[in-house]
């Protein structure tokens, strides 16, 4: 029996509406695995500030220069006479401090990475991590977490009681910096992971050490 030609159209229109959510995700899913996102930000204050210029009276000009000793549990700055300082005045004088600090590597051969990651404590004391000479493997929403786990494996590693979402990458090539919040607990980092959010895959990621 012949299907009357209205209900041969009505189903080439509904399969029609059907196709097009698909394909669009199917682009959606597939776009950055031939595209790359290039960034390069600066870092964000200067490591290096100008040292004022003091006049020895003869003419010449000189910039005082001040030497800060550091261990582990604190810093001692000559001209305080010797007094320790804590790490926020430490900041002050010697300008941003690496706290973390670890070398990207790819979760499988699939999803490749690498560069350095770096939480570095600012001179106001805040924090912020650095992504430098950083590339990734792309793909599609992904983002940067924070997560207790020193080499996660997957979903339970990445969302382990305490972790950070840091928000979405911002280019999967090139130097990008992530503000931490200012709560955080950084002896509770484990690693930093690139991680797809929808599909819960590990792209890359690096196990963080003072």
């Amino acid at each position: 029996m012949n299907t009357p030609l209205h209900q041969r159209r009505s189903v080439r229109v509904a399969a029609g509406i059907l196709v097009i959510p698909v394909l669009a995700l199917t682009w959606w899913l597939a776009a950055p695995l031939f595209q790359d996102e290039v960034v390069d930000e600066a870092f964000p204050i200067a490591a290096e500030r100008e040292a004022p210029v003091t006049d020895t009276g003869d003419g010449e000009a000189v910039s005082p220069t001040t030497t800060v000793h550091m261990d582990d549990t604190e810093m001692t700055d000559p001209a305080t006479d010797g007094e320790a300082m804590t790490e926020e005045e430490d900041a002050a004088v010697t300008g941003p401090v690496v706290v973390l600090t670890g070398e990207i590597v790819g979760a499988d051969a699939a999803h490749q990475g690498t560069g350095t990651a770096t939480i570095y404590r600012l001179e106001h004391g805040s924090h912020v991590l650095r992504l430098e000479d950083f590339e990734v493997t792309n793909g599609p929403d992904l983002h940067v977490f924070l997560t207790p786990v020193a080499d996660p494996s997957g979903r339970d590693d990445v969302m382990a009681p305490g972790y950070v979402d840091l928000g979405e990458l911002k280019g999967n090539i090139g130097d990008q910096n992530y503000e931490l919040p200012a709560d955080i607990d950084l002896d509770a980092i484990g690693s930093v992971v690139i991680y797809c959010v929808p599909f819960h895959v590990l792209f890359a990621g690096a196990p963080l050490t003072a």
